[in-house]
């Protein structure tokens, strides 16, 4: 069981809860395999429905049957389709997407901006209720001519959940005008480092990537910037099984990652598919398996 080192913003009477809910999430391990189903907002349907996937995908309650069968450390999706679906599925550990935006203004035409959508309290009656809600979750986009905002919003959010010893993840992703190239290994670890003063426990980047560099080598810089901070790495578009899980094993084992946080690599199968993917997933990342034994458990 890892040691769990507590917060000072997290209250004395809410450091037992805190470390419950660190534990649950990573099985003690200080790893996290996020499954991430916040995409219905962000990708619109785009992801769910089209060539290639299958039928499954286009019921939002899909993300939920997973979770449900599959070894995950947590759900991240928006508070709507929790409270829609939770009461179904009691036993699936959530962390709720505090903002959300879609795609359809690109940032040729206005730099993002997702602003909060509930509050920590509103948050925390769900969570009373038997949900299991272990943290939250909120996406800056650094760089943008908004970032004061979001920044803003999210040290308060990160501080709030605290208060009610939750976890928190921040998405963070250099976007807008003034980035010029959004998975600079250097522009990542900054925004990896912006984390850590935020206070939050977990932090999503994109992989960096340079020509001819290994990307997990390049991960380095970032882990090391983020502190006590964990660096978690998005799944990204998709790809093959193994190409994923190897390069989940680099960002863990070379790039010194704790742990992922994967969406339609995952959702973008069918249920027996997608189940038997999670558990490859959650094998390297919280189990600490090998490549070989990740792909096995994959046939």
């Amino acid at each position: 069981m890892t040691d769990v080192k507590v917060p000072l913003d997290v209250p004395e009477c809410m450091r037992d809860q805190y470390i419950a809910n660190y534990n649950m999430i990573t099985a003690g391990s200080g790893r996290l395999m996020l499954f991430a189903g916040d995409q219905k907002i962000e990708h619109l349907n785009d992801d769910f429905c089209g060539e290639g996937i299958p039928a499954d995908d286009a019921d939002p309650e899909h993300l939920f049957r997973i979770a449900a069968k599959a070894n995950i450390g947590v759900l991240a999706a928006q508070l709507g389709l929790i409270s829609r679906y939770a009461m179904d599925y009691p036993d699936v550990p959530y962390l709720v997407k505090m903002n959300s935006k879609t795609h359809l203004v690109g940032v040729s035409q206005k730099d993002p901006v997702s602003p909060q959508l509930w509050t920590v309290d509103q948050i925390a009656d769900i969570a009373d209720r038997g949900v299991k809600i272990a943290g939250i979750g909120y996406t800056i986009y650094l760089g943008s001519e908004e970032e004061a905002d979001m920044l803003a919003e999210a040290a308060q959010l990160i501080n709030a959940a605290h208060q009610y010893g939750m976890v928190t993840v921040l998405w963070i992703y250099p976007r807008g005008k003034a980035v010029k190239d959004e998975k600079d290994a250097h522009l990542i670890a900054g925004a990896a480092g912006v984390a850590a003063c935020l206070g939050s426990d977990f932090v999503k980047v994109n992989a960096p990537k340079k020509e001819g560099v290994n990307s997990a080598e390049l991960l380095r810089e970032a882990v090391k910037a983020a502190g006590r901070t964990k660096l978690v790495c998005a799944g990204g578009s998709a790809t093959t099984e193994e190409k994923f899980l190897k390069e989940l094993y680099e960002q863990i084992h070379v790039g010194g990652a704790a742990g992922n946080a994967t969406g339609r690599n995952i959702h973008q199968k069918t249920l027996d598919e997608a189940v038997k993917f999670c558990n490859a997933i959650y094998a390297i990342t919280v189990e600490n398996k090998t490549v070989a034994d990740a792909v096995a458990m994959l046939k």
